[in-house]
């Protein structure tokens, strides 16, 4: 498994259930494009599994850093 998953909301949430905009929100999605990096462990591929019609996923190799906006490297 790897170290972490990057998901990427590529759908509207418009006109789907609470349920379902609650679980975006909590992978840390805020809107169609926005990307997450979160842990690889059973919860999150759950939470994945319950969007995955409007998320993309692919995995992240361990120790690779994700550059943000501000031009610092995150860990």
């Amino acid at each position: 498994m790897a170290a972490k998953l990057r998901v990427t909301q590529v759908r509207s949430t418009i006109g789907h259930i609470a349920r379902n905009r609650a679980t975006i929100k909590a992978l840390g999605l805020h809107g169609i494009g926005s990307s997450a990096d979160v842990a690889d462990n059973e919860a999150t591929r759950g939470m994945v599994r319950q969007v995955r019609f409007l998320v993309s996923v692919e995995e992240v190799p361990a120790g690779t850093a994700q550059v943000v906006g501000d031009g610092q490297e995150k860990a």
